[in-house]
């Protein structure tokens, strides 16, 4: 009898669409992380957790987001570190990838709505590149989190005269939670005793980067590397090249901006040298990228310097990664969108490529239903709560963007508002894959046209 039930439930996960089963797969992690986190064991006084909290820390760790209702490293135990940890590996991963790697590596094929579900979820190209592009995620996780958390352990060990299992404790969740854009830290003040150390915030801010870009363009630079060795010829597609060109701009100019901004704050950047001041402009910079992790005191920056965050947040990072926001290529496309038509030109094109109709409209979609999202929930919240609006919409915007970047008032906030922020960090994971999954799979010709009309815009 138990073995039909799940039988039938194995059938029904391989052949719901593509978009449900991932959303469905989160779910599943969320509730089985929130039991586990509720548990005596997990709490480092031994007590029940009630039920919100464990909600809360569990969505923010399978979704990658980084807020918190309660200090990591001093509320919960080994055993709930552990499993915050484990939740963040599988969020970041991607479940439905890591689905689809254990049905490769068991069986040693890939069902079709299995493929598909892996080919939304990892934005491979085809079917075909599946196999290839999980194996391929897999090696470049674990090389990267293990690179930065033995960087990162030899510095805590030699620079902090943290004991050996201390230190190799503290590298390697910093790297997990760094590459997978988590921005949950062990200590209650996050990394910001460590502003000063850049052999600390470097690989840090090297793993959220390389994690953030997203893994289908890791793959393309280094399979190009490669190539240009043999032939001495380097080819991106259109999208890698966006997604390292856009990355690179919105990094200089947030650090730029940040200096700019907090330059003379005695509450940031004031107490700092030069070089220590370029160094955080550019750490907040990266971290605002989804990330999560701060070496400045969130609550202490100017409301100038919480909207560039607050901006930079909602655009996040490259397609397909750790990241979150409405991503860098539909930024992109965007601006694109806009230039072309101040230019009176018929058509959008960028580095020489021209944009597809349907690439534009998925664009618009996805980013104005997230404008929409976050006005919402940013007035559901002022509703419930007494906050400043500038807190509460940054706060809106980094559960929306899954970055983990608070003022501090996250733990302040009555249950409601807690709950609307657990649905945002939901949302925000998995809306735009959902949502441009499903575009793409139900995009189908017209046979007929409807007559024009041009109403007045402006």
């Amino acid at each position: 009898m138990r073995g039909g039930r799940i039988a039938r439930a194995r059938r029904y996960l391989l052949t719901v669409h593509p978009a449900r089963s991932v959303v469905l797969a989160f779910a599943v992690v969320i509730l089985a992380g929130t039991g586990l986190l509720a548990l005596p064991p997990a709490s480092e006084e031994g007590a029940v957790t009630d039920l919100v909290t464990a909600l809360f820390t569990a969505t923010s760790a399978v979704c990658v987001t980084g807020l918190a209702v309660v200090d990591t490293g001093t509320y919960w135990s080994g055993f709930g570190e552990g499993v915050i940890l484990a939740l963040i590996q599988l969020g970041g991963f991607g479940i439905m990838t890591m689905a689809s790697l254990l049905a490769l590596l068991v069986s040693g094929k890939l069902r079709l709505r299995l493929q598909l579900t892996a080919a939304a979820e990892t934005k491979s190209l085809g079917i075909g590149d599946v196999r290839r592009v999980l194996l391929g995620v897999a090696g470049i996780t674990l090389a990267i989190e293990l690179a930065v958390g033995a960087l990162l352990a030899l510095r805590f060990r030699f620079g902090y005269d943290e004991g050996i299992g201390e230190a190799a404790y503290l590298g390697f969740f910093h790297a997990v939670s760094a590459f997978n854009n988590a921005g949950f830290g062990l200590h209650a003040d996050n990394l910001v005793r460590y502003a000063q150390d850049p052999w600390v915030t470097m690989p840090v801010s090297a793993a959220v980067i390389l994690g953030g870009i997203g893994f289908p363009v890791l793959l393309e630079l280094l399979r190009h590397r490669r190539r240009r060795l043999i032939t001495g010829r380097r080819t991106w597609s259109l999208h890698t090249k966006l997604t390292v060109i856009t990355t690179a701009v919105l990094l200089v100019t947030g650090t730029l901006l940040t200096c700019l901004l907090e330059w003379t704050n005695p509450g940031t950047l004031a107490p700092f040298g030069p070089g220590h001041k370029i160094l955080n402009g550019f750490f907040h910079s990266a971290m605002s990228r989804t990330a999560g992790f701060n070496a400045l005191d969130i609550g202490a920056l100017n409301p100038s310097t919480l909207l560039l965050t607050s901006i930079l947040m909602f655009i996040g990072g490259g397609s397909a990664g750790t990241a979150g926001g409405i991503k860098v290529t539909t930024f992109a496309v965007l601006a694109a969108a806009m230039l072309a038509e101040v230019r009176g030109e018929p058509n959008s094109a960028i580095l020489g490529r021209k944009l597809g109709p349907h690439v534009l409209r998925q664009a618009l979609t996805v980013a104005l239903l997230a404008v929409g999202l976050v006005v919402a929930a940013t007035l559901a919240v002022l509703t419930v709560s007494k906050h400043a609006f500038e807190a509460v919409l940054f706060e809106v915007v980094s559960a929306f963007a899954t970055v983990g970047l608070s003022t501090g008032i996250t733990a302040g906030l009555p249950t409601s508002a807690q709950l609307i922020l657990v649905l945002l960090m939901f949302v925000g994971r998995l809306g735009p894959i959902t949502l441009v999954s499903a575009l793409a799979l139900r995009e189908r010709t017209r046979r007929y046209h409807l007559p024009e009309e041009r109403p007045v815009i402006g």
